[in-house]
């Protein structure tokens, strides 16, 4: 319990640190981003949504950050869910994924428009570190910053097992899509 406890003040930390900014520096942060995964196979569909998200976003120094927990994901099948929680991600032993990282690309914060960039981090999912690249949109719209993404995420790249029993029902690759609307706090 208090292994956890110091993880999260750590985590809290970290992002804290990221986002440390200067007066000319604005954040732009929502805590109701969302994040949903998808796994299709002859056997079975797969379907799981969070949102309960928190995002941030740093234009001037081109920081990006996701932060949830894992139990905020929502399945189609209420013993999807269970499963998910309790024999893959653990997640009460491990309750949080965690993205850190920057994007590359120009986006005018003065001009309202969708400017494509390239995110590069590293993903934090079981207890594990995995570097992720993937290219994304950021729509600058009224004074808000929506941004956009698509991914793949192998189980295995985070050292999740998935048991023999029902492997041909899981994809050996998960789709997550990533849409965020942050705005600043001023």
């Amino acid at each position: 319990m208090q292994s956890t406890r110091i993880k999260r003040i750590i985590s809290i930390a970290a992002l804290l640190i990221l986002f440390h900014t200067s007066v000319h520096s604005q954040v732009y942060t929502t805590r109701t981003g969302f994040i949903g995964f998808y796994s299709k196979t002859p056997l079975e569909d797969i379907r799981a949504e969070n949102n309960q998200v928190f995002a941030a976003i740093d234009p001037g120094k081109k920081n990006i950050a996701f932060s949830l927990l894992l139990r905020g994901f929502v399945f189609t099948k209420e013993l999807m869910q269970e499963h998910f929680n309790e024999n893959y991600v653990e997640s009460d032993k491990y309750p949080k994924a965690v993205f850190s990282g920057y994007f590359a690309g120009d986006v005018n914060l003065s001009k309202d428009g969708v400017y494509k960039v390239m995110v590069k981090g590293n993903l934090t999912l079981h207890n594990t570190i995995h570097p992720l690249e993937t290219p994304a949109t950021i729509e600058v719209k009224g004074g808000k910053l929506l941004g956009q993404a698509e991914f793949k995420v192998k189980p295995e790249d985070h050292n999740i097992s998935i048991p023999s029993l029902v492997r041909d029902k899981i994809a050996q690759e998960m789709r997550v899509d990533v849409k965020i609307e942050c705005s600043t706090n001023k």
